[in-house]
């Protein structure tokens, strides 16, 4: 039988440098190895999104997107839970409110001075409230902050800007207070409080005039609203003094614009100015003290320096350093 014509192998030519062309076969390159040969690839085209390093992992963009996502949700529900403490005591300072007025008001007999009492107790809802309000602040600042730096430019990219990664990464690790005691409380006056402090003086003055009837003149007046054996124009001034101080704290915090977290005008927001003014100033707290434990955990040693195995604390003098420790033992050793 005949073999079927195969088709016969022409021998590979090369050109040379100098124009000549050479035939023969070529020589067999050796294989490489993966990483080598991975190496010798052409760049793809294509550009890979930023990979984030992560306790020695890097992130791809979707996984990075992922735990941006569920942080967000997560910053979102602990603003709300501490929004709702807010309306807590708002609700508290309304219903108590009432139903002193209630009683006041019900017969013309009732003292006065339950008036004086809530508004006393309302001034207590106003502290409680504001410090609320400043760990409300934490949360909406850091809901404000991925917000304006993440999804807004999702929404619409401009120029890569890390600054709010960096002031939120630095928030973070050092928590602390966005706004001040006193922004807090001014805030919740100026929205709640301050109508409630207008009505409680405004039914005091006409609960002293009406009951048990309408006072002649002003010295009627001041005679019933004394309480007890403070007479009533000392209570009548305090009582001055106390409205005015709360209409001039509330318009003398007006100025003070640190919350993040509030609807502000475009040109008074500043979504890291109250990171940035701060976190400089707390992060160094925690080193000092930080160091303050470690010294204090070394220098209360379960064993004694003289080698005997106790298994007890021994209590050390705080102004003895380890190091100074170790050089007296030395010292003691040599003599």
């Amino acid at each position: 039988m005949m073999r079927p014509d195969r088709p016969r192998k022409t021998p590979a030519s090369i050109t040379t440098a100098s124009g000549e062309r050479v035939t023969g076969s070529l020589p067999r390159l050796p294989a490489l190895a993966p990483k080598e040969a991975a190496a010798t690839q052409a760049p793809t085209t294509a550009t890979e999104p930023p990979s984030i390093t992560l306790a020695g992992q890097r992130l791809s963009a979707a996984e990075f997107n992922t735990a941006m996502v569920h942080f967000h949700r997560a910053e979102i529900q602990r603003s709300n839970t501490w929004r709702n403490r807010l309306d807590t005591t708002t609700n508290w300072a309304v219903i108590t409110a009432g139903a002193t007025l209630s009683f006041a008001f019900t017969a013309p007999n009732n003292p006065h001075f339950v008036i004086l009492i809530n508004t006393i107790l309302v001034a207590f809802f106003l502290t409680m409230e504001a410090r609320r309000y400043r760990y409300y602040e934490i949360w909406a600042s850091r809901v404000r902050v991925i917000e304006t730096g993440f999804f807004a430019q999702m929404l619409k990219p401009s120029s890569p800007n890390d600054e709010w990664a960096d002031h939120l990464a630095q928030d973070l690790r050092t928590p602390h207070f966005t706004i001040s005691l006193w922004e807090a409380m001014g805030r919740r006056l100026r929205r709640n409080y301050l109508w409630i402090f207008i009505l409680l003086a405004a039914s005091w003055n006409l609960k002293v005039y009406l009951h048990p009837f309408p006072a002649m003149n002003m010295e009627e007046f001041i005679r019933r609203a004394a309480v007890g054996v403070v007479p009533g124009d000392v209570v009548f001034l305090i009582g001055i003094v106390f409205n005015v101080g709360v209409i001039v704290f509330a318009f003398a915090t007006v100025q003070l614009k640190q919350a993040t977290g509030e609807v502000l005008p475009t040109h008074e927001f500043h979504p890291f100015r109250s990171v940035s003014n701060t976190v400089s100033k707390v992060a160094a707290t925690p080193r000092r003290v930080t160091a303050r434990r470690t010294r204090l955990a070394r220098q209360r040693a379960r064993t004694l320096r003289t080698g005997n195995q106790t298994g007890e604390w021994k209590r050390v003098d705080l102004a003895e350093t380890p190091e100074r420790a170790d050089e007296r033992v030395e010292e003691e050793t040599l003599r």
